[in-house]
């Protein structure tokens, strides 16, 4: 990654050399992440953005000679998401053996969520997950904190509801993609599949063409945090030659989640550089507002919204803003009549699923503390973020906060499906 002294441009990335030996050397690695983290401490103008920062400067700051040398080397591993230096120490600890049970199983969303899908199965899960002795069990042999409230599983899957296709004929004046292909994603496809459902009806008012994408695996993008390099590669082998057909085909290909969206769009070409295929999947992969804005410019949207939706916090999660397209969510909501919307741009401090381990969970509440306290303010009607685990660690922080609040959770696309009416 480059950046210019003065420059306000986005950053360069550089593709990921995993492949090379060197790339799992660990002296290498640390003398990397020595000369980044002693950047970024003569710099500190990025604390108050990530609690990221302020471990790596308190580090710094308790040390004998109050400069990066007088850090342990062993302390380089706190948890943090540098792009690519950070990917590199968790990839060699990976590989080193250094994961647990509970990481490899969080991770694994398609195995867990289809087998946390099966019918009386799903309901003995779902009671579990709300039932506190039984979290505290949970806390206990595995790790995955009793307070965390976790999304419960859908008794039918969004690929059993959903029509596999509806068309339109082409309209004149189309310059974006007219047809759309749907990448479900584990979150939609296990835990909410109304979102996926709602994404489809605000298609349908608008009458665009689409598809849903068939025998998807994950998008990889849990593998990716976990460092776990080689099943990235195998999830991308799963899924880009069935989207990159539909690339060529002349879809636009969309998920209702951002971290999915931008492991098509962005880590993807990084890691498999010289994958034509994967260069082609990201020239057509769009989050659904971006591409709604699209349609806008082509006049071809429908505004005849007849519902206001009255007060909306709106939170930008973090995986949307690095995808350097603008607020286009927020601007969509603004359209609604009677509708007033309150944009707060901070990290939740989920993460994934990091809020949700025992020893991250109290953190993950503090770094959440400011986005709860602006997102419960004025009381809000809906409480909405395009990172649908992000909402819910929200509606949590709101509704543990001092002031009562009779906000309900709602995804951008339900909103948007609610303002059709």
């Amino acid at each position: 990654m480059i950046m210019r002294e003065g420059s306000l441009e986005a950053p360069t990335r550089h593709p990921l050399d995993w492949r090379n030996p060197a790339f799992y050397d660990q002296a290498a690695a640390d003398a990397e992440l020595e000369r980044i983290f002693n950047i970024c401490h003569g710099c500190r103008r990025c604390v108050s953005l990530c609690n990221a920062f302020p471990t790596l400067f308190d580090l710094i700051d308790a040390s004998k000679s109050g400069e990066i040398d007088g850090v342990a080397k062993e302390d380089f591993g706190w948890n943090v998401d540098f792009p690519h230096v950070m990917l590199r120490a968790k990839a060699i600890k990976f590989r080193r053996g250094e994961s647990n049970f509970r990481d490899r199983m969080l991770s694994s969303t398609d195995r867990l969520g289809k087998l946390a899908t099966i019918p009386v199965v799903v309901q003995m899960v779902n009671k579990a997950n709300t039932t506190p002795a039984i979290r505290r069990g949970m806390q206990k042999l595995i790790g995955i904190h009793a307070e965390r409230r976790l999304p419960p599983f859908a008794t039918r899957r969004f690929a059993k509801l959903a029509p596999e296709s509806k068309t339109w004929p082409v309209k004149d004046g189309e310059r974006t993609p007219g047809k759309v292909a749907i990448f479900s994603t584990c979150y939609v496809n296990y835990n909410e599949p109304g979102i996926g459902l709602d994404l489809i009806r605000v298609l349908e008012h608008n009458e665009i063409p689409y598809v849903l994408v068939q025998k998807e695996a994950c998008c990889g993008m849990p593998k990716l945090e976990l460092g776990d390099l080689e099943s990235v590669e195998r999830l991308k082998n799963a899924n880009v030659p069935a989207l990159a057909r539909l690339a060529e085909e002349g879809f636009a290909i969309l998920t209702a989640v951002p971290s999915c969206t931008l492991m098509f769009k962005s880590e993807l070409p990084l890691i498999f550089p010289d994958d034509a295929d994967v260069k082609a999947v990201a020239a057509v992969m769009f989050d659904p507002f971006e591409y709604l804005m699209a349609r806008d410019r082509d006049g071809l949207l429908k505004k005849d919204f007849n519902t206001p939706l009255g007060k909306v916090s709106y939170h930008i999660p973090c995986h949307s803003r690095v995808q350097n397209i603008g607020q286009k969510t927020r601007e969509v909501l603004e359209w609604i009549p009677d509708t007033s919307i309150n944009t707060v741009e901070r990290c939740s401090g989920h993460d994934g699923t990091w809020g949700a381990k025992t020893e991250h969970f109290e953190t993950s509440m503090k770094i959440g503390r400011p986005v709860f306290r602006q997102m419960g303010q004025n009381e809000p009607d809906y409480i909405s973020s395009d990172c649908p685990i992000a909402g819910r660690a929200i509606l949590q922080g709101v509704e543990q906060g001092q002031t009562p609040s009779h906000a309900r959770k709602a995804h951008p696309l339900t909103l948007l499906r609610i303002a059709y009416g």
